[in-house]
């Protein structure tokens, strides 16, 4: 029997929330079974068994913010015990009744919880001592208002319903009404944890430390949008979903050869800048963990086949908060396709280091007028671009943009190029 010490999960993480437990106390597990999924700040991540065994003990609760290199749980290797399980069963045997020497040295002595039900079948989190307090006094659990995480009732929850005169003398039928008004119109308070607190803290620091300036721009996709449909029969042939992300993407690859600067990144003492030798172009991701920004790699180098793959292998595992380390490293400019949503115009905030991102918008039929001054209807999608105003004036990204937008709005120039 032994803990199994949660590793080093990422550089300079320390703790994680655990999201889920994939197992539950007494299940035999195999080698390399994921047994939780833990949250990072940076992605979602599956921890492994190390072996064969029983898990005997779950040391934290879903919701909980385990620490990097604290027991996560306990696991007995069965097939090392052999003919002397019975032999060890009084060993193991007090561990289930008695408190371990690591439960006494845990700064969370109300981990495991015991809860009763409110009215709408809800539980009410509350360590024993707590109960044992409620029941001491004979009041009723259900009838203190919890001020913990998740409606959680503490020691000083109780201590407070007793100063004000609580009791369970009160018919329940009577206090329960009142109680369900006075919860309704309460603030109700969760903490910033996760990709959230990541991501509000880069965007802060972004923010606060980045001049941007914004540039907003429409694109007629018309011819793009009959390219896409004319290229999508073979690309699904071939196993690859085309949609206007890879086109979008190889664009900007293919601008940023004339206009590296959008590709690269100024040092932090903002004396140097770094030109970067591949484009990766990172996608911005609504997942269920919070916004992910994984990238695609060497953009420049890849077909539309090829780029388009890599945006929905990234895209599917980045909304299941999936994406490895590797994919949410090395990004060189981004795309926020807020579109999908419905949004028009954006000013986006540069994910940095990077010192340019764009946000494309929804794509509309708006009326046009044609070459002899006829109105016809066209496919416009509106585009806004953020760029680092330390290093990039408006003169170079209104440049860039018309190179960039000429490959959107005449797709097949771009083969001319490719290569």
């Amino acid at each position: 029997m032994s803990d199994f010490i949660l590793p080093d999960i990422g550089e300079g993480i320390v703790e994680c929330e655990l999201v889920k437990w994939l197992v539950s106390e007494g299940d035999l597990i195999e080698e390399d079974q994921p047994v939780a999924e833990v949250m990072t700040d940076k992605a979602l991540v599956e921890i492994p068994a190390p072996y064969a065994g029983r898990v005997t003990r779950l040391y934290w609760k879903e919701g909980d913010i385990a620490k990097v290199h604290a027991p996560l749980f306990e696991l007995v290797d069965e097939s090392a015990e052999g003919s002397d399980d019975e032999a060890k069963a009084p060993e193991t045997q007090p561990e289930k009744t008695e408190p371990s020497t690591k439960a006494a040295d845990s700064p969370e002595p109300e981990k495991v919880a015991v809860s009763t039900e409110r009215l709408d079948g809800q539980k009410i989190p509350a360590s024993p001592a707590v109960r044992r307090l409620v029941r001491e006094n004979d009041l009723a659990l259900e009838d203190i208002q919890g001020s913990g995480k998740d409606g959680r009732v503490l020691k000083a929850d109780v201590l407070t319903h007793l100063e004000q005169g609580g009791s369970s003398s009160t018919p329940a039928s009577e206090s329960r009404p009142q109680r369900t008004a006075a919860q309704s119109q309460e603030v109700r308070v969760e903490p910033i944890k996760g990709m959230q607190a990541v991501m509000a803290k880069r965007m802060v620091a972004s923010a606060s430390t980045i001049p941007h300036f914004n540039f907003s721009e429409d694109i007629d996709v018309t011819d793009l949008l009959a390219l896409r449909q004319q290229l999508k029969p073979e690309a699904e042939a071939r196993g690859s979903r085309l949609t206007l992300m890879p086109f979008v993407m190889k664009a900007i690859a293919l601008a940023v050869r004339e206009y590296p600067i959008l590709n690269s990144q100024i040092n932090e003492d903002v004396t140097e800048i770094h030109y970067q030798p591949s484009c990766n172009v990172g996608m911005a991701v609504d997942s269920k963990i919070g916004l992910l920004v994984p990238n695609v790699k060497n953009v420049d180098q890849l077909t539309l086949l090829e780029i388009a793959d890599e945006v929905t292998r990234l895209t599917e595992a980045a909304r299941e908060g999936r994406v490895s380390q590797a994919d949410l490293k090395g990004g060189t400019i981004t795309i926020s396709n807020i579109g999908a949503l419905g949004g028009t115009y954006a000013s986006p905030i540069i994910n940095a280091p990077e010192v340019a991102i764009v946000a494309l918008g929804r794509t509309q039929k708006l009326p046009r007028f044609d070459a002899n001054g006829q109105v016809v209807e066209r496919s416009i999608m509106t585009i806004s671009w953020a760029g680092d105003h330390r290093i990039i004036d408006g003169g170079t990204i209104a440049r860039f943009n018309n190179l960039w937008k000429s490959y959107l709005e005449s797709p097949q120039s771009m083969l001319l190029h490719m290569g």
